[in-house]
């Protein structure tokens, strides 16, 4: 628990919304290995709370999201220790992508490489304008690899092609005509548009949206016609739990 509690805070407000801050990364939060696991770990202890209705992530340091994995730590692996920490970073991507409920990202500033994973395994992005958004591994000699693999899915082929073949940097307004960002508003109107997200979400059915979420899951990853047939037992199963008759 003690690696839980150095890398991220969480708290829950009496709505169910939680909120899971990043902390001592560093000014652009960095993910090195331990930062990494104690997130994850974070993320699963979260995800076992059956009150949890919406989920915000967001960091300590206002100047980014998640500036990328630490390139100091990436210098020294080899083959074995690559996987390894690659593995780890995909696990962590894929605790928000598999998180019971929606959940939402606060984007104050950069948001670059497996940062940008992280946020893409969100179901929502809402970003400051000042925010900027790279995937530039291979300008340090490595691919885009792991839950880059959802860019396609939310930016299409060709753009997921331009951030990740040329490491360029885009703007929020970029992002957002992208399909990347939901929405980008003022700095100072960030926890406001949170805020106002939330809200629509908490209008919602509780088990209602985390069996959308599991569709959304497997719209993205099943052929059309699996999709349609393992949807009509996820209907039937709403029926059980008292919402729609409420």
């Amino acid at each position: 628990m003690d690696i839980i509690n150095e890398f991220c805070g969480a708290e829950m407000d009496t709505r169910g919304v939680a909120t899971l801050t990043m902390r001592n990364a560093g000014p652009l939060n960095i993910l090195d290995t331990p930062a990494i696991t104690g997130l994850r770990m974070g993320l699963e202890e979260l995800a076992k709370n059956q009150q949890i209705r919406v989920l915000v992530f967001r960091t300590e340091s206002e100047k980014a999201f998640i500036g990328g994995a630490d390139i100091k730590e990436m210098a020294r692996l080899d083959q074995a220790s690559a996987e390894t920490f690659i593995t780890g970073l995909g696990q962590l991507c894929e605790a928000v992508r598999q998180f019971p409920t929606p959940v939402i990202a606060r984007i104050p500033g950069w948001c670059l490489g497996g940062g940008l994973e992280v946020a893409a395994a969100c179901d929502f992005r809402i970003a400051a304008p000042t925010a900027k958004f790279a995937m530039p591994e291979v300008k340090v000699g490595i691919p885009s690899v792991i839950h880059a693999a959802l860019l396609p899915r939310l930016i299409g082929s060709g753009r997921t092609r331009w951030l990740v073949m040329t490491g360029a940097t885009i703007d929020a307004a970029t992002a957002r005509d992208w399909g990347f960002l939901d929405v980008v508003t003022e700095p100072s109107g960030l926890d406001a548009a949170v805020d106002s997200l939330t809200g629509e979400l908490l209008t919602c059915g509780h088990e209602a949206l985390k069996a959308q979420k599991v569709l959304c899951r497997q719209w993205d990853e099943l052929p059309l016609q699996d999709c349609v047939r393992n949807s009509i037992a996820i209907f039937g199963r709403t029926f059980l739990t008292g919402e729609p008759q409420q």
